[in-house]
């Protein structure tokens, strides 16, 4: 799940795996393994992909039924 919303936010960004590794101090190939999920990542690799795509990331509780988890405008459920 998380490597589709890494991907997903890279693409509303226009950034490639190239761009958005430079930027946050990765090699391309360890991106394309967070967005494949074949390598787990970190939180904070993962806060600063998300601070330079411009979203925030978000922690709800699971009992309280009327939130769901976001990262800024992308839906859980739209992925």
């Amino acid at each position: 799940m998380v490597g589709k919303i890494i991907k997903t936010m890279r693409r509303e960004n226009n950034f490639s795996q190239e761009e958005l590794a430079n930027k946050v101090f990765l090699g391309r190939t360890t991106l394309s393994d967070y967005e494949r999920e074949k390598t787990d990542i970190n939180f904070e690799n993962l806060e600063k992909i998300a601070n330079i795509c411009g979203y925030d990331i978000l922690f709800v509780k699971r009992n309280d039924k009327t939130q769901i988890l976001t990262t800024k405008n992308i839906n859980r459920k739209e992925i």
